[in-house]
């Protein structure tokens, strides 16, 4: 009798390793997840200073570069952590983030806290070694407003706006104050007002999306209108463009030799960018600002075009 229950039960011992095996795999790529590997590409914004002033040639400035950007993409993943733990039940109630590993119970919310706080604390104490006192500086505010975001500004009128830009606007400057470079007045409006047109009309698109839906996932999207968001991505989008107008016109035609005012001409393929991507905001579909711009493939021409037009003027061909 005890052979016979010995030989029922051991298929069915067989039959829960591959289970346990799924699981301890699952908690490891649901971290993985949440840390968002997708909006990595956003932390390229560190690139953005040092390739407008030509500095990108030598070793040493693309191995800090990689530095900033490694530290930076562990930051920004620390604060992916502590938000999807904070806001569980409230992804619950939303269509597609209800689906987060967090959200759906993958990854117990105790694990997200502990592994944001060590990606996080990990990224300061890496920056403080390894960085120049700025750079450490910079990576240190990022993480506390970015945790301050999390736990209260998140739930403050526009504020809640500028705090998210202004994360797009603090990796543009890193990069910049990781080389010793100077930043130019109308690169930092640019870079700021054109992260502020792509927040609200993501929100806008959000707000779109949610209308008529009970429980939305930002409690602030009840209290912004789809007009006022529509306002506020119209108007950044107005400052974007003429802070990059006179970005481009600040250097004044051509240098000797040129053959066309490279700079200059970026402009055109500037703003048929802001107007390439404000057809989605416009439609309601820039919730993912990174699936617009990585999978449309007019505003991913523009872009090269653009690219190659400033990388022209940098080089003064």
């Amino acid at each position: 009798m005890s052979e016979r229950t010995a030989i029922l039960e051991r298929p069915a011992a067989t039959a829960s390793a591959p289970a346990r095996h799924g699981l301890l795999l699952a908690v490891p790529a649901g971290l993985l997840r949440t840390a968002r590997p997708r909006q990595w590409v956003k932390n390229l914004l560190v690139v953005a200073a040092p390739a407008a002033a030509g500095r990108l040639a030598s070793w040493e400035s693309a191995g800090r570069l990689a530095l900033v950007f490694g530290l930076f993409t562990a930051a920004a993943a620390a604060v992916y952590l502590v938000n999807d733990a904070r806001d569980a039940d409230a992804d619950r109630a939303h269509p597609v983030k209800r689906l987060r590993p967090v959200a759906s119970g993958v990854v117990p919310v105790p694990l997200a806290y502990a592994a944001g706080a060590a990606l996080g604390l990990g990224a300061a104490l890496a920056a403080a070694a390894l960085c120049n006192p700025m750079t450490a500086a910079l990576l240190a505010a990022y993480l506390v407003m970015q945790l301050a975001y999390c736990v209260r500004l998140k739930h403050v009128l526009v504020v809640d706006l500028a705090v998210v830009a202004t994360g797009f606007l603090m990796r543009a400057v890193i990069g910049g104050v990781a080389l010793g470079i100077p930043l130019s007045r109308w690169f930092l409006i640019t870079t700021g007002f054109g992260a502020l047109f792509m927040v609200a009309a993501k929100r806008y698109s959000e707000a779109v999306r949610m209308a008529g839906t009970q429980g939305a996932t930002r409690a602030l999207l009840t209290r912004y209108t789809p007009g006022y968001l529509r306002f506020v991505w119209q108007l950044a989008a107005g400052a974007a463009v003429l802070g990059y107008c006179l970005w481009a016109l600040e250097s004044g035609g051509g240098a000797a030799g040129t053959l066309l005012p490279w700079r200059q001409l970026s402009v055109v393929a500037f703003i048929l960018a802001v107007l390439r991507y404000a057809v989605f905001a416009d439609r309601g579909a820039a919730g993912a600002p990174e699936d617009v711009v990585l999978r449309d493939r007019p505003l991913a021409v523009i872009g090269v075009v653009w690219a190659a037009m400033y990388a022209m003027a940098v080089m003064d061909v």
